[in-house]
C-alpha cells in the first residue's frame, strides 16, 4: 500500500535547548529540514509505509541534502522535479515556555510553490500517481499552489479516486499564505469534496469557518460525505465520525511538551500509516497519539531517526 504525499519541504531554523547560546548570548539555532507533508511522510515511512514524496526542488546545496535526507528514511524521490537557479523556502520556530510554536516564515520564491503548474511535468506526475494506493496533501499544499494549477489537481483527483485511489487532506489553515479567507474556505471545500480520509485540527477549522463549537465543525464537514472525519483537538479526545457513528477517543497526557510543532502532522502519520496496514480508525487515532505524543517532546518538526526509535520501543509495542 504505497502512500504519496505532495507539498512543500523547507529549511527549518529552530531554537536549541534552554542556556545555549552563541556569541553576545543569542540563541543558537539548529538547521534541519520540515513542512507538513514532508514530516507526515517521514513519520509513515519510519512506521513502514512505502512512501513517494511529491515536491519541486532548487539546484542548490539545500536541496541536494533534502533529498539526501528522504532517501535516507527509505522514501522514494523519484517524482521531485529540480529547477535550476532555484533553492527551498525558510522558516524559524520560536516557543513560548509550555512549547507552543509560532512560525516565521521567507518562502516566495520557493520552486514548490509551481508544483502541478508545467504541463509536461503534470503529465509525468499524474502517472507516478495513479500507481499509488492514497494520496496525502494540505491546505498548505493548496495554499502555495496557483490557482490554475489548484484546478488540474482538483480535477485529477475525481480520475483518481474514480480509478479506485484513496485521498486523505488535512486543512491545515495558514491565513498568511492565502489572498483572502473567502479564497481559502471555496479551495478547501472543493478538496474536501473529494477527500476519503479528513485529518482536521478543531483549532484552523475555527479560524477558518468560525465554528463555535466542535457540534458545528462536525455538522459542515459531515457534509462532504467522506468516509473518515477524524477531528484533533490537542490534549482533548479526539473525534471519529465513521460508518454513521461518532466516537470520541481519549488522548493520553504527556509528561513534557517541548515543542508543539509537528504533532499534527505525525498524527497523521500514524494515523494513516496504521489506517494503509488496515487497522481500524480507532485504534489507528491510538497510534496517531502515540506518535505525536513522540514528536512533542523534541524540537523540531522531524525527530532524529536513532531517538524516534529510542522512543518508540520504550512505548507501546503496537504504535503502528
Amino acid at each position: 500500500m504505497k502512500l504519496a504525499a505532495l507539498g512543500e519541504v523547507m529549511v527549518e531554523l529552530a531554537p536549541q535547548v534552554a542556556g545555549q547560546a552563541g556569541e553576545q548570548g543569542r540563541a543558537l539555532l539548529r538547521q534541519s529540514y520540515a513542512g507538513d507533508t514532508y514530516n507526515t511522510a517521514v513519520y509513515a515511512a519510519r512506521y513502514g509505509v512505502s512512501v513517494s514524496y511529491v515536491t519541486l526542488l532548487g539546484d542548490d546545496p539545500y536541496s541536494e541534502e533534502v533529498l539526501t535526507r528522504l532517501e535516507g528514511e527509505g522514501i522514494d524521490t523519484s517524482a521531485i522535479a529540480r529547477l535550476p537557479g532555484r533553492c527551498p523556502g525558510l522558516y524559524m520556530i520560536q516557543n513560548t515556555a509550555d512549547g507552543e510554536r509560532y512560525f516565521t516564515y521567507w518562502r516566495g520564491e520557493a520552486p514548490a510553490r509551481e508544483l502541478f503548474a508545467d504541463p509536461v511535468r503534470r503529465e509525468l506526475l499524474k502517472a507516478h500517481l495513479l500507481q499509488m494506493a492514497c494520496l496525502y496533501l494540505s491546505g498548505i499544499t493548496l495554499a502555495i499552489m496557483t490557482a490554475s494549477a489548484r484546478t488540474e489537481l482538483l480535477g485529477f483527483l475525481r480520475e483518481y479516486r474514480a480509478a479506485g485511489g484513496r485521498v486523505a487532506f488535512d486543512s491545515n489553515y495558514r491565513p498568511r499564505l492565502w489572498r483572502s479567507a473567502q479564497e481559502a474556505r471555496e479551495v478547501v471545500a472543493a478538496f474536501m469534496a473529494v477527500t476519503d480520509m479528513a485529518l482536521l485540527t478543531f483549532e484552523d477549522e475555527q479560524a477558518l469557518w468560525g465554528d463555535i463549537d466542535v457540534a458545528e465543525c462536525l455538522q459542515r464537514n459531515r457534509g462532504h460525505g467522506m468516509a473518515e472525519l477524524v477531528i484533533k483537538r490537542g490534549a482533548e479526545p479526539v473525534l471519529l465520525h465513521y460508518e454513521g457513528e461518532l466516537t470520541a477517543v481519549g488522548v493520553p497526557p504527556v509528561a513534557l511538551v517541548v515543542d508543539t510543532t509537528g504533532a499534527g502532522d505525525s498524527f497523521n502519520a500514524g494515523y494513516l500509516a496504521a489506517r494503509l496496514q488496515g487497522t481500524s480508525p480507532e485504534a489507528s487515532i491510538a497510534a496517531g497519539n502515540r506518535c505525536a505524543a513522540q514528536v512533542i517532546g523534541y524540537r523540531g518538526a522531524i525527530i532524529p531517526l536513532p531517538e524516534f526509535v529510542s522512543a518508540a520501543q520504550s512505548s507501546a509495542p503496537e504504535a503502528c
